[in-house]
């Protein structure tokens, strides 16, 4: 949807521009996965309805998604969707990120936080989405049948776990990279540290 005629574009915007506009609906149809970050309510569920098998959606517009969730499911019960919203499973959230992604870069004194240190961030993250959810989890979302699946594919902000295992993982990835400016970095020591901080939450 971001095309060469269009009058707004900026540099973030020109890495992926494409040379002919389409509609919504075309760019959509057949699509694995669609991410939004635009405004409440575009999304049609014949949208929805045209992707492709098992279609991944993030509705990211707050504080109405792009599509809501209970109305992409009631086309597609394949669906994998995730909002900016607590009220509904797979929440979206920077809280997830950015917390531990300083908490690690801080820790080692990073000079800056690089590509590598994000993506181990992420990989950290789902990971952590396929372990046992705990039941002080559980009771927060007032849910039992959290586990890994179409329902739960993004940790929840309330499991204590999150620092123990993003903070470490983005620390070990900028030792890594060679932006720690820390002398010595024992991982196995660090994630210690940090399990000690998490218990006190």
């Amino acid at each position: 949807l971001i095309c060469k005629s269009r009058t707004d574009l900026n540099k973030f915007k020109e890495e992926f521009v494409v040379d002919e506009c389409v509609t919504m609906e075309d760019a959509i149809k057949g699509a694995d996965m669609v991410l939004g970050l635009s405004k409440g309510d575009v999304i049609s569920q014949e949208m929805v309805s045209s992707m492709a098998t098992d279609p991944i959606i993030f509705a990211c517009a707050n504080p109405d998604p792009e599509i809501l969730p209970d109305l992409a499911k009631d086309v597609r019960p394949d669906v994998i969707i995730g909002t900016g919203r607590s009220d509904y499973p797979n929440q979206v959230n920077n809280v997830l990120g950015f917390p531990n992604i300083f908490r690690g870069a801080l820790d080692v004194r990073a000079s800056h936080i690089t590509e590598n240190m994000k993506m181990a961030a992420a990989k950290a993250l789902a990971g952590l989405a396929r372990e046992d959810v705990p039941s002080y989890v559980k009771s927060a979302h007032s849910r039992e049948d959290m586990s890994f699946g179409s329902e739960y594919i993004i940790p929840s902000p309330f499991d204590k776990r999150v620092m123990e295992y993003v903070a470490p993982a983005v620390a070990q990835a900028a030792v890594d990279d060679g932006v720690a400016r820390v002398r010595s970095f024992i991982k196995e020591r660090y994630v210690e540290h940090i399990k000690a901080i998490s218990e006190k939450i």
